[in-house]
């Protein structure tokens, strides 16, 4: 090690203040050096230098022949993580790890295997006089121990060069003898040994003093006999992909450390994300259950059908004055060949009588392919066939309501006699109930065939609609352009406008699919709320953790491993929270159901994924910022803070 013109300046108020003054130092490999002074007089600032924990403002620092200036970061990183040990004042151990796991903190960011790292250094504790204590904590520790616990770690990639800050400062006299005579014994084994000390009985145990005062090197005392040949311990570390895994794991774990360290901190820190997660989730779910329910009920009332109304459309004020679409379409249309069935349907309204009860009912007259082409079921007595139609019988088919509204007590109503204005006709079945809330009609619905209503009620030959069931083995699409094709030759105009299931149902899912988008936006913004939370409370956690940040970076973590800590800790935490939400939405929605019979959710478990998926980037891209923060911290400005 080398140093030559070395100046090192701190701003302040009124301009920089050197701390350091054209130091020039030579520190061959295995001697003992102690470098002593009062304070303030710039002797841990060289320490920092000569450890390439800190830099110079001036001058030349070489190390292996190398200039630290030309150095990047992570190069001082394998500076600090391969050839120098650090011995602080303060033991600067962590408190939530171990005696063990303190010690293996090099070895992980050297990459060296889990089972090597564990039993180098329990060998190394055990050589210490701390093989009992492996699985103490520091607060667990008296200081003696701490520190010979921060000598192990110092040792544990071979530390060829172990540099001490005031080794003995916060031990008593009998626990500071002890620590100089095992730094003795590491130098007579190899290893370089610097102390900064201003006691002048720590100073005599090395064989090289050097004083400094007012950063200036003011006297340097030559060792008398020659340095002993350098150690050499350090373990094969592994390399490339085995190494960034097993860096990768041991972050994880340290990251699962921290969470569970501030339990509460990381619970308030994923609220914002279960409830965005919740919201996102049971919005899909509702909004898909809607769908399903709507598309079933759109099914039930009739698959593969076409319906044609007079008119240009749904609300056409002219539709009424339009009177070509009649029985004689209906029947042509029956003919083609892509047609199952064809109804024509007319509709009036009527006084429906029985006994003394009075009510408004619909007659609806229909074909006797309608209740097939509709999906309607029987619950009792027969349907009307084609020789009703033709005769203008005057058989009537009713719905449940009607049922219930003239047969409150539950009687028989098969064959009963109702009078439809003034018209009698004949109860001959009754339909099931129907589950659809699709185009739910809670009035009185009576059938009788087409012909009756129109011959015996209206007087009119004009349709209200046709509805086409289309025969399997042709699409809705292809079906409706022949029948609009076949209509207009046969008006002479396209006087008339159609509408299928397909038509509806495509309308449906658009509608459900731009209000789910809607929704879930709205929801996706609690997600980002959380996600600012997140970064929040990581630029707080890295604040607070900046002496922890100091010690890895000085033991020989790489900017990329503090980095990947501290996304991996904000990846998890978005990613928990999002588990949670899932949780918590699934739970809800079991709630939701029992609450009503109406509710009906759909779980999708794309949804799923894409929530997962949202809290795991938000980890990433709230999380990168304060972890990049935490990365680009200078070892000693982060040590310094306590």
């Amino acid at each position: 090690m080398r140093l030559r013109g070395v100046t090192r300046e701190f701003p302040a108020g009124d301009g920089p203040v050197a701390v350091l003054k054209d130091v020039n130092l030579t520190i061959r490999a295995g001697e003992m050096v102690a470098i002593v002074g009062p304070s303030g007089s710039g002797k841990s600032t060289l320490m920092n230098i000569i450890g390439c924990l800190d830099q110079p403002s001036r001058g030349s620092y070489q190390v292996l022949g190398r200039e630290t200036r030309d150095m990047q970061p992570d190069e001082l990183a394998r500076l600090r993580r391969e050839h120098f040990g650090f011995v602080f004042q303060r033991y600067q151990l962590l408190t939530g790890l171990t005696a063990q796991d303190n010690v293996e903190i090099p070895a992980i960011y050297a990459g060296l295997g889990a089972a090597a790292r564990r039993a180098r250094s329990a060998r190394l504790l055990e050589r210490l006089g701390l093989g009992e204590r492996l699985a103490h904590k520091p607060g667990q520790l008296s200081g003696g121990q701490q520190q010979r616990v921060s000598i192990a770690r110092a040792l544990m990639n071979g530390g060829s060069v172990v540099l001490a800050d005031e080794p003995t400062g916060a031990l008593d006299s009998h626990t500071g003898e002890q620590v100089m005579q095992i730094l003795q014994e590491l130098n007579a084994a190899g290893h370089t040994i610097i102390l900064v000390t201003h006691d002048a009985k720590v100073a005599a145990y090395a064989r090289r003093v050097i004083e400094i005062a007012d950063g200036r090197i003011t006297r340097d005392s030559a060792a008398a006999a020659p340095p002993a040949a350098p150690a050499s311990e350090a373990p094969p570390p592994k390399a490339g992909l085995a190494a960034w895994l097993m860096r990768l794991r041991e972050a994880a774990r340290m990251a699962l450390h921290a969470m569970l360290s501030h339990r509460m901190r990381t619970l308030l820190t994923m609220l914002g994300i279960i409830i965005g997660i919740v919201s996102v989730t049971l919005v899909n779910a509702i909004g898909e259950g809607a769908k399903q329910q709507i598309l079933s009920d759109i099914s039930s009332i009739g698959t593969n059908t076409i319906t044609i109304f007079p008119g240009s459309g749904f609300g056409d004020r002219r539709a009424g004055a339009i009177r070509t679409l009649t029985a004689a379409d209906a029947t042509a249309l029956a003919e083609q060949p892509y047609a199952h069935s064809a109804t024509p349907q007319v509709q009036t309204s009527v006084t429906l009588r029985m006994g003394n009860l009075e009510k408004t009912a619909t007659v609806e007259g229909v074909a006797a392919s309608y209740f097939e082409v509709r999906g309607l079921k029987l619950a009792a007595g027969v349907l009307f066939d084609e020789n009703s139609v033709k005769n203008l019988a005057l058989d009537a088919v009713i719905d449940d309501n009607t049922r219930k509204t003239l047969f409150p007590g539950g009687g028989n109503p098969l064959g009963q006699i109702i009078l439809l204005g003034s018209v009698p006709a004949r109860i001959i079945g009754v339909t099931a109930k129907e589950k659809s809330n699709f185009g739910f009609n809670s009035g009185n619905t009576v059938w009788l065939p087409y012909t009756s209503v129109m011959g015996r009620l209206t007087g009119s030959q004009v349709l209200q609609d046709i509805s086409v069931r289309v025969k399997d083995g042709y699409t809705t699409h292809y079906a409706e352009k022949q029948i609009t094709e076949l209509l207009t030759r046969r008006h002479g105009s396209k006087d008339f406008f159609t509408s299928n299931s397909d038509t509806v149902r495509e309308m449906v899912e658009k509608t459900t699919f731009t209000m789910q988008v809607f929704i879930s936006s709205i929801a996706v913004i609690a997600l980002v709320v959380g996600g600012i939370g997140v970064m929040n409370i990581m630029l707080v956690s890295v604040t607070e953790r900046t002496p922890e940040i100091g010690i890895r970076m000085a033991v020989g973590a790489r900017q990329a491993d503090i980095l990947q800590q501290f996304l991996i800790e904000a990846v998890f935490v978005c990613l928990l929270g999002g588990l949670l939400g899932i949780g918590l939405a699934f739970g809800l929605g079991w709630v939701l159901e029992r609450l009503s019979s109406e509710v009906h959710l759909v779980f999708s478990a794309n949804a799923i994924v894409l929530a997962v998926a949202c809290s795991t980037f938000i980890g990433l891209a709230f999380g990168f910022w304060p972890a990049r923060s935490a990365a680009r911290l200078n070892p000693i400005d982060a040590l310094s803070r306590q």
